[in-house]
């Protein structure tokens, strides 16, 4: 079976998969389930599969799923007729990784605005010679930034919850 998942893909996979470790806190073999069932898209990925390619045993792949399910990362299907379980992921996941990264945003911008005030009226207000003031041009393009970030990353989350996107 392994010999049938092309290498590109399980590159792919561990390179996922350490992003995912740090990203999500996940362990090791967690963050490479996680990445085989992203890579394997909505016909889903099976236990069997996963203990044959991952080269895990199966008591370590169903603790990593059985915790995946309980974060709400993936969700499973399944066939009529078919007594396996097929894992996919869970969009809601993506959907709450987006607004982690919006409120992140939100509160690095307030932070941007509050030392751009603070510079302003504390420091260039105050002082005459124009080469000691401070640049405030950073500040302006960073929050011209977040606010174009966070309107296009709002904009998929939008897609993703209209059903615009299959995950």
């Amino acid at each position: 079976m392994k010999e049938s998942v092309c290498k590109e893909k399980m590159d792919l996979v561990e390179k996922l998969g350490v992003h995912l470790e740090n990203r999500e806190q996940l362990a090791p073999v967690a963050a490479r389930i996680l990445s085989y069932v992203i890579l394997t898209g909505k016909k889903g990925a099976t236990f069997e599969d996963m203990v044959t390619v991952l080269c895990a045993s199966k008591s370590t792949i169903s603790t990593h799923l059985n915790h995946l399910q309980d974060l709400n990362k993936i969700v499973y299907f399944t066939k009529t007729g078919d007594r396996k379980k097929y894992f996919i992921i869970n969009k809601d996941m993506v959907v709450q990784h987006i607004d982690n990264m919006i409120t992140h945003w939100r509160q690095e911008r307030e932070i941007h605005l509050e030392i751009k005030d603070y510079k302003l009226v504390q420091n260039n207000d105050k002082i005459e010679n124009e080469e000691e003031k401070f640049d405030l041009n950073f500040h302006d393009d960073y929050i011209k930034f977040i606010d174009a970030a966070s309107a296009s990353i709002n904009e998929l989350r939008k897609k993703i919850t209209d059903n615009k996107f299959d995950l």
